[in-house]
């Protein structure tokens, strides 16, 4: 039965999922990576993702923001580099921006995901169109807004279809940021990484959410 919205621990339960997808897509990652980098990504998310069960597995959530946090928090102590600062300040500031919020939503979702969208830009100074994490987070955000006033599961699949589409559109990109800028012409074809990564997370959580 889809839930139309999540309460503290089903929002700990739906992040707890998108974590062992994660770890299980590691050699999808580390493939991803290679492509275009050193190839560390895939390591470093199956890192980050097992301190998030350590951090959230047998813990009794009061309010929606916390487990989103507390994930954040648990990426950026565990994993390191770039690749901790962003993905741990998608959850960080996506998560604050749920205070006081009773339950888990469409508009809480989109709020989530503008912050997040917003958060990430920020930290790691990446725009859309530098073939980064930023354009599956940034089309999934704004998806996420124009759904905020539907079901939860809509607005979770639809999230979910435009970090795809985010993610396919970045093979198309010459890349600006990190290691993959010195390939210039040659980071054609491949997908990045982050943009991977973010598909996945949000699949999961659809998935999770209609199930």
């Amino acid at each position: 039965m889809a839930k139309e919205s999540l309460s503290p621990n089903e929002c700990r339960d739906m992040l707890l999922a998108a974590a062992d997808k994660i770890i299980e897509a590691e050699p999808i990652l580390t493939d991803a990576d290679r492509a275009l980098g050193d190839g560390d990504h895939g390591i470093g998310m199956q890192r980050g993702m097992t301190a998030v069960k350590g951090k959230l597995e047998g813990q009794d959530f009061d309010s929606i923001d916390k487990p989103f946090t507390t994930m954040g928090m648990a990426m950026m102590s565990s994993m390191g580099g770039a690749s901790g600062a962003v993905f741990g300040t998608l959850f960080r500031a996506g998560g604050k921006a749920l205070a006081g919020a009773e339950s888990f939503g469409a508009a809480q979702l989109a709020d989530f995901l503008s912050a997040a969208s917003e958060g990430v830009q920020t930290r790691g100074g990446a725009k859309p169109g530098d073939k980064t994490m930023v354009d599956a987070l940034v089309p999934a955000a704004e998806k996420a807004e124009e759904m905020k006033g539907g079901s939860l599961p809509d607005a979770m699949a639809a999230v979910a279809s435009a970090a795809e589409a985010g993610k396919d559109a970045s093979k198309d990109m010459i890349a600006t940021m990190g290691r993959a800028k010195t390939l210039g012409e040659r980071s054609i074809g491949h997908p990045d990484a982050g943009a991977v990564s973010v598909s996945i997370i949000f699949a999961t959580m659809s998935d999770f959410v209609a199930s």
